[in-house]
């Protein structure tokens, strides 16, 4: 809960001028540290947000910061 609690208060800062990339929908940033009641899945198995254009911005920064990186394995996202 304390990494959750984290990324949200720190949503408020700026992301990290090194990231780069895009959202591949991997779905993996929206079971951090629960699943998140508006991840749904399409046929292909891609994940997709039900309140995509409304996203707190906690989802729409990640991941904001290096330190922040918990899914790197399968995230679009990169820090170079």
């Amino acid at each position: 809960m304390n990494a959750k609690a984290k990324r949200t208060i720190t949503s408020v800062l700026p992301v990290s001028e090194r990231r780069r990339g895009e959202c591949v929908n991997c779905g993996r940033c929206c079971k951090l540290p629960n699943v998140c009641p508006f991840l749904e899945y399409n046929p292909d198995g891609s994940s997709c947000c039900m309140i995509y254009s409304i996203r707190p911005l906690n989802c729409r920064k990640y991941p904001r910061a290096e330190s922040e990186f918990l899914t790197a394995d399968t995230c679009g996202f990169r820090f170079e």
